[in-house]
């Protein structure tokens, strides 16, 4: 037994006098090491953002030629027609009782087909007029023709005047046969189809021409000549 003025020490009591031993223990997450993980965007050189801007440019630069190529080719134009030649075989002029003007021509027309594609034409004819009047009208003989693409056809037909009345031109007339070289007016018409892969599209060309004929020399000595009218009838095309 201790006295009264004797130190006595005293343990401290548990939290838990009565720990249950079978009470889950959780440890203290800031006891153990932490690792970190930093997910950073990926980096793309600038290299190969230009060289990928690049292809894309170029392959689209690729397809706009492509297409406007295959348009330039598959686009159908007019036909070139042209009076390459035109004889002259006789020529009279009778006064009594009126002045009546007997002619007759030989004339070479040649078609030509710009296009990448074959050309069927069912009629070709040609009109002849002096100062602004027909006076004369011819359709080459023949069922037509077929041109291949990127080639030439030549019809020969003979036109033949007699009994034209010159009573309006008499003077211009005689003039002309002075000065040797006899102005006339042409329009050549072609009717045919176009042959487009498995497709034909009708097709008619219009060209007029100003001749100018040596009746000496029996050639042409000038010709001026523009397309009047171009017309595809898309509508009605059908297969070959």
């Amino acid at each position: 037994m201790t006295g009264k003025d004797e130190f006595v020490s005293y343990s401290p009591l548990p939290s838990n006098p009565n720990p249950n031993p079978y009470a889950y223990h959780y440890p203290n997450p800031s006891s153990y090491p932490q690792n970190v993980v930093v997910l950073l965007p990926t980096y793309r050189p600038r290299f190969h953002r230009r060289r990928r801007r690049c292809i894309l440019y170029s392959s689209a630069l690729f397809l706009f030629i492509l297409f406007a190529g295959a348009a330039f080719l598959l686009f159908p134009s007019d036909p070139e027609v042209r009076l390459v030649r035109i004889g002259l075989n006789h020529i009279g002029i009778r006064t009594n009782p009126k002045p009546i003007l007997d002619i007759s021509f030989s004339l070479t027309v040649k078609v030509r087909n710009r296009d990448f594609f074959s050309l069927s034409y069912d009629t070709l004819a040609v009109s002849v007029g002096y100062r602004g009047r027909q006076i004369g009208f011819v359709t080459a003989p023949g069922t037509g023709g077929r041109i291949r693409a990127r080639a030439s056809s030549y019809v020969d037909a003979t036109l033949t005047v007699d009994g034209f009345e010159v009573l309006y031109d008499a003077f211009y007339l005689i003039e002309d046969i002075a000065k040797g070289v006899i102005p006339f007016d042409t329009e050549s018409r072609v009717e045919g189809k176009l042959g487009l892969f498995f497709f034909t599209v009708p097709l008619k060309a219009t060209v007029s021409c100003e001749v100018y004929v040596n009746i000496n020399q029996q050639r042409i000595v000038r010709q001026d000549c523009f397309p009047e009218k171009f017309e595809l009838t898309t509508g009605s095309s059908s297969f070959a």
